[in-house]
């Protein structure tokens, strides 16, 4: 629900704020006062590309800005969200349009283009009028309200996964088509694996490997260095650490009650002794371990040799030899079973497509009701707004079958006869922007306000009517006021005594200049405003009287 509206420097007005409720609003006003200014401040909100003219005179640039109420499951609180732009449920859009002809918009704070305004727009405000932002004119919003009115919801979302899985097999039909004959890339891949297969190509193998290889490389020296370690430290033939750490552990054990710190030293000595034959333990077993075996070295030479050829072959590092290995068997296995998958897959995509026909079959028989039944409630509408003779109709249309379809197998034209013994034509093709209006409050009357966009603008809805049909256009937009917000610039009494809140747009010169300026009526107020409506300039005691009556009336 729009709940505030700011304009600054557009057209002649130069600084306006308005505040709205639930309900009808009026907009009144004298010819040329500006009031469809405020529509179209909210056309240009809507994404309406814009130029220099459209700011006033002197000024830089046009500021327009809007903010709504949201609810959170709301298909705008929804946009808002996949897009990456809520804000704790705010909703405020802002446009400026400069007077070089450049523009710029943003949603919550955020720069966005026209066409994202324009996507979040279409969730927010519907504007009827006389202009080429009709909402209704639009075929998918047609289809869209003729679903609301059918509550068909389950029925639709059945069209909708049938038709996403029926696109998934024709998806992945196309891509194994798209493949062509792929034996030689099997030759390819199995040559390649077999070669990959003969190796240890596990991580922990190659840095074994690896590991063996430079021992084996420096055997010779390693041998040696533990020869040479083994007699220093634990030889029977000549003075070793061990024989000589337990040497010093015996004479100082002598002395040790005349000192007590020498009991210290004697565990360290004690825990050195320890670790020293830990490590000739140690030593003992690498040297028997070592062998300077040539054949074993060039074996491991060769072996090692394979695995860099591989790598370099395959453009990995040795270490993503194995899961390269593994991609090209899995790729292998899946072209191995392409033919038979593709057999499969034929009869899978003929059980989809029959899935979706019938779901779609179901969807359309709700719509076909659909139609008949806000046909023939529009077109009694149609009749009461005065275009007596007129009627109203929603042809079905069916669509290509051969695609999976998610909004189903038909789309709706909204079809109009204005007039007795005339054909109906679209809606979209309808001459007058005055019946065009009207007939765009019969349908959403007649849909009960159930089209999902939660504010509707109608912009001079009452052109060319007056008297009881006048009054009746304002009871529908009243009733219409009870289900959606509504929003009404009009020129007539009838229609703006039923309004729940009132604007009145004046104009005056300002410095030489002519201004626009809108104020909110209170009760008096809008007796007066209502008065002169009905008098003109002069405004009587029985215009006064008419208009208390309209007010009474419409409560």
């Amino acid at each position: 629900m729009l709940r505030h509206l700011a304009i600054k420097d557009f057209a002649v007005v130069r600084s306006a704020e308005l505040e709205f409720g639930a309900g009808m609003t009026v907009i009144s006003g004298e010819t040329g006062a500006g009031k469809s200014l405020l529509v179209d401040a909210l056309g240009f909100l809507s994404g309406l590309r814009a130029d220099s003219g459209v700011v006033r005179h002197g000024a830089e640039r046009a500021e327009l800005s809007a903010e709504f109420a949201l609810n959170p499951r709301s298909l705008a609180g929804g946009w808002l969200r996949e897009n990456e732009l809520d804000d704790d449920g705010q909703c405020q859009l802002r446009r400026v349009i400069r007077a070089d002809g450049g523009s710029r918009a943003w949603i919550n704070g955020r720069s966005v283009t026209l066409s994202q305004l324009a996507e979040l727009a279409a969730r927010l405000v519907e504007i009827h009028g006389q202009h080429e932002h009709q909402a209704l004119l639009s075929r998918g919003s047609q289809l869209e309200l003729l679903d609301a009115y059918a509550r068909n919801g389950k029925e639709r979302e059945a069209v909708r996964e049938a038709a996403r899985q029926w696109s998934a097999l024709l998806q992945e039909r196309e891509a194994l088509s798209a493949q062509g004959d792929v034996s030689d890339r099997i030759n390819y891949l199995e040559h390649q694996l077999a070669e990959l297969q003969r190796e240890d190509l596990a991580p922990a193998a190659i840095h074994a490997l690896v590991a063996n290889h430079k021992r084996q490389a420096h055997a010779a020296g390693l041998i040696q260095a533990c020869d040479t370690a083994l007699a220093e430290l634990g030889s029977d033939e000549a003075p070793s650490v061990s024989r000589q750490l337990q040497q010093a552990r015996s004479d100082l054990a002598r002395l040790r009650e005349h000192e007590n710190r020498l009991g210290e030293v004697d565990a360290l000595l004690e825990s050195a002794h320890i670790q020293v034959d830990e490590a000739l333990a140690l030593l003992g077993q690498i040297r028997d371990d070592l062998d300077a075996d040539p054949a074993q070295f060039d074996e491991l030479e060769h072996k090692l040799g394979r695995i860099h050829d591989l790598a370099r072959k395959h453009r990995v590092i040795p270490d993503e030899l194995a899961g390269h290995r593994d991609a090209l068997a899995a790729e292998l296995e899946s072209l191995r079973g392409a033919g038979e998958r593709l057999v499969k897959l034929n009869g899978e995509i003929d059980a989809a497509r029959s899935a979706w026909r019938e779901a779609a079959l179901r969807l359309g028989r709700t719509r076909q009701r659909a139609a008949k039944e806000l046909a023939k409630a529009t077109t009694g509408l149609i009749g009461e707004l005065g275009m007596g003779g007129g009627r109203f109709e929603i042809a079905l249309e069916a669509n290509d079958n051969e695609r999976p379809d998610p909004a189903g197998s038909e789309r709706a034209e909204f079809l109009v006869a204005a007039n007795a013994g005339q054909p109906p034509r679209p809606l979209r093709k309808v001459a007058s922007g005055g019946e065009l209006s009207r007939i765009s409050l019969a349908i959403e009357v007649a849909a009960l306000g159930l089209d999902a966009v939660p504010t509707m603008v109608f912009d001079e809805v009452d052109s060319g009517i007056g008297g009881a049909v006048a009054e009746i256009v304002g009871q529908k937009l009243r009733a219409l006021g009870g289900k959606r917000q509504v929003l009404c610039v009009t020129h007539l009494p009838q229609v703006a005594a039923q309004g729940h809140a009132h604007y009145r747009v004046s104009k005056a010169p300002v410095d030489g200049m002519t201004q626009s300026a809108v104020e909110s009526l209170g009760a008096k107020q809008r007796e007066e405003e209502l008065a002169r409506m009905l008098g003109g300039v002069e405004v009587s005691k029985e215009a006064r009287a008419a208009a208390r009556r309209l007010l009474t009336d419409a409560v």
